[in-house]
């Protein structure tokens, strides 16, 4: 297990404003995670392996994207148990992301605002870091899954967001184990337009096609996830779920961020604009599952994400239908001991 006790880094980091709190923990990860220091946090991965999408996971529980945008930190995050890391989201050229102050705690509530807007250094520069780690190589036994996580430039039009994707499809297909689509975000300008039937039918078909030819230039078939935001009504999960077979995309994860605040009313920063995450999207999330799963039938891959806190949460994602689950908000809140709790929860 690790020596570190989470608790006191966190009790530290949290008197820091939060995007340099994150950036810190990024930045020391990054630095070490190659040394000695990295037995820190470093702690035995529960092995509860499971195959998903043709995908063989050395356990049901992954670190959700967002958090290390930019794939610094891909083997100190394998170093603590994970059974996947999705890293992302990336978008074709660099860019700052939205204006500061852009992260919010809601302690009160388990919470995080954020709008941060898909800041990250371009794709050249995430491919080369992804390259550079050293998971596979160094793993014992099954390696962890790698999710490599796709969006569209801010300033590329939503009429164009297609070219987009499928410039970020071509940069990381040789790299990931799988692709995650992120049409979900709330903090990009119209993106979530592109979950509607017709955009919707457009941009996977596209990336069809394109996964097709991509496939046969590398001699691999890697599996396409698309995220889904959790403020959908029960006639657009159906036509998403509808999309999503006749496209043949192998999975979805569910769910990104909400714009709802019923939950956290009245509490310090619950107006600030941006997707709310952590224990208040619990529910709207098992929701978005249970009812994707009813869609979709019992095979079609789901990945859970959403306000997991403990190893009950995580169980509870996998009884909504989900097959795998990811945690961000409650790794923040709780820790590396986060994963190892909800692997076992889910193995028992």
């Amino acid at each position: 297990m690790s020596f570190f006790p989470y608790a006191g880094a966190r009790a530290l980091l949290f008197r820091l404003d939060p995007e340099v709190a994150h950036e810190l923990t990024l930045s020391s990860l990054e630095r070490l995670q190659h040394t000695p220091l990295a037995c820190a946090w470093a702690q035995p991965r529960v092995e509860d392996p499971v195959t998903v999408a043709g995908l063989r996971f050395p356990n049901r529980v992954g670190l959700a994207a967002g958090l290390d945008k930019n794939a610094r930190c891909i083997d100190a995050f394998a170093a603590m148990g994970f059974g996947f890391v999705e890293v992302g989201t990336v978008t074709p050229l660099p860019q700052p992301g939205n204006p500061k102050p852009r992260m919010f705690r809601l302690p009160e509530a388990h919470a995080l605002i954020n709008r941060l807007g898909f800041n990250n250094e371009g794709l050249d520069a995430f491919v080369a870091h992804v390259q550079r780690a050293r998971f596979r190589t160094q793993a014992q036994g099954t390696p962890m899954v790698l999710g490599l996580n796709i969006g569209k430039n801010a300033a590329t039009p939503i009429e164009e967001a297609t070219r987009d994707y499928l410039t970020g499809l071509a940069g990381v297909y040789a790299h990931a184990d799988y692709v995650t689509v992120n049409i979900s975000s709330p903090n990009t300008k119209n993106l979530r337009a592109l979950q509607s039937d017709a955009a919707l039918d457009g941009l996977l078909g596209a990336l069809a096609q394109s996964r097709e030819t991509l496939a046969h230039e590398h001699g691999r078939r890697v599996p396409i996830f698309i995220k889904i935001a959790p403020d959908l009504d029960d006639g657009q999960i159906e036509a998403i779920a509808t999309a999503l077979r006749a496209h043949g995309m192998d999975g979805v994860v569910a769910t990104n961020t909400t714009l709802a605040r019923d939950a956290v009313r009245g509490l310090p920063h619950a107006d600030e604009a941006g997707g709310l995450s952590g224990a208040p999207v619990f529910e709207p999330s098992n929701r978005v599952i249970r009812a994707l799963r009813a869609a979709l039938g019992p095979d079609f891959p789901i990945i859970g994400v959403g306000g997991i806190l403990s190893g009950a949460d995580a169980v509870q994602k996998i009884e909504a239908g989900a097959n795998l689950v990811q945690i961000y908000t409650g790794f923040i809140y709780r820790g590396p001991a986060l994963v190892r709790e909800a692997a076992r929860a889910i193995a028992l």
